[in-house]
């Protein structure tokens, strides 16, 4: 029986993918779920498995065809016979004999051996059939080389005038460039952040906070909270929940702009942005408001996961409401955050790192970071961007007031 294997339903969102490398060839078997080819999206990368066992009979779009939602890509013959595999080189070098020809063609067996010594065939003398260079010749050259003595060395030459500095030689090597297509998701991504930047009046605005507090609860607690949930107690958890509690007290800034109005979501879907090796994706973590701290740290580590395999999928990578961008993983002390369109702001955390503070007219040294907020200035005033900014500050200083919702 004959099965068609097509292109997995896409989101209304993604118009097109792109095939890349198809993992069998026609007259190849294939088992049960056996990974055929993955396909690439401007969102995220899909894995085309086999439906049922055979052998791989027709690929009906190549490597590198743009396809379109559910289109058939190629066949499978579920009774079909696995074409029997070709001898291999080595195999023909030890078990066919050489072909007769010119007295300069070369046996597989022969090709290695001269490049393995780096040798010229020319000055080998064969004794093949019609002056053919046999393994053998090779291997009596070789052992009389190593057998004759090394050639005394010629006396210096007499001593001469220096000679002049010749003139330094031009540079002859070319300097490559080497073009590669962006893949999907690279153009997407880069289509996108032009998008933010064109469309939106993006303004940013800066605070610190003192990690000392959030650092010490987790220190005390990290272990058991560990053994009781299962995972791990990391500080993306305090941020997200920051967010929330800014978030309600500042609706537009979770807000997005929808041709002549302002769209206010009154559910708090938050985007994680996650480094992976196709580029940056964010995965949204669902009404943040109703996770607990284990359950969003629990689903962070999904998605860091997936991103690495590239896992992730449509729904996991559409939507949110906000944004939070972690720099401070890769070293950066302050940067800019760039908006996620349609959301209209942005939070940029960054590493953390001791300095000098005044408490109290006194200099004490406190593990501070810098915090960024980007925002689109076209619904969001300066002063809900910054206050905004200072709710989470207050927030992270004293974690408790997140659990009394202050």
């Amino acid at each position: 029986m004959i099965i068609d294997i097509k292109v997995p339903a896409l989101a209304e969102s993604i118009a097109e993918a792109v095939l890349l490398d198809w993992k069998c060839q026609p007259g190849d078997a294939v088992a049960t779920d056996e990974i055929l080819i993955e396909i690439e999206t401007d969102k995220v990368v899909l894995e085309v498995p086999a439906p049922e066992a055979g052998v791989l009979k027709e690929i009906v779009r190549k490597t590198g065809a743009s396809v379109a939602s559910e289109e058939v890509i190629a066949r499978i013959d579920t009774e079909g016979v696995a074409a029997a595999p070709a001898a291999t080189e080595s195999e023909n070098a030890t078990e066919s004999p050489p072909s007769e020809g010119e007295p300069g063609d070369l046996s597989p067996a022969v090709r290695k051996l001269v490049a393995e010594h780096d040798l010229d065939p020319e000055v080998i003398a064969g004794t093949g059939r019609g002056g053919r260079l046999t393994k053998g010749d090779v291997l009596a050259y070789l052992e009389e080389s190593d057998r004759e003595p090394a050639a005394p060395l010629a006396p210096p030459p007499p001593p001469e005038e220096p000679p002049v500095a010749p003139e330094p030689a031009p540079r002859t090597e070319e300097r490559g460039v080497r073009l590669v297509p962006m893949t999907r998701i690279r153009a997407r991504i880069a289509e996108r952040l032009l998008e933010a930047q064109q469309n939106a009046a993006i303004l940013t605005t800066f605070n610190e906070v003192d990690m000392q507090p959030v650092m010490a609860l987790r220190a005390r607690h990290k272990e058991e909270f560990e053994k009781v949930h299962g995972a791990r107690l990391g500080f993306m958890s305090f941020f997200a929940k920051a967010a929330v509690q800014a978030l309600k007290r500042f609706p537009v800034v979770n807000a997005s702009i929808e041709g002549p109005n302002i769209a206010y979501h009154d559910y708090y879907d938050i985007g994680i942005a996650v480094g992976s090796p196709r580029g940056l994706v964010v995965p949204v973590l669902r009404d943040v408001d109703r996770l607990s701290f284990a359950a969003i740290e629990a689903k962070i580590a999904e998605f860091g996961e997936k991103a690495k395999k590239a896992q992730l999928t449509v729904d996991e990578l559409s939507g949110g409401t906000f944004s939070i961008s972690n720099g401070g993983i890769f070293g950066s002390l302050l940067s800019t955050p760039i908006l996620n369109p349609p959301q209209s702001a942005i939070l940029g955390m960054h590493k953390t790192q001791k300095r000098p503070m005044v408490e109290d007219d006194e200099i004490v040294i406190r593990p501070m970071m810098n915090l960024a907020l980007s925002y689109d200035h076209r619904i969001i005033d300066g002063r809900e961007a910054v206050q905004f900014l200072v709710t989470i500050k207050a927030a992270l200083e004293d974690p408790g007031r997140m659990l009394l919702e202050l």
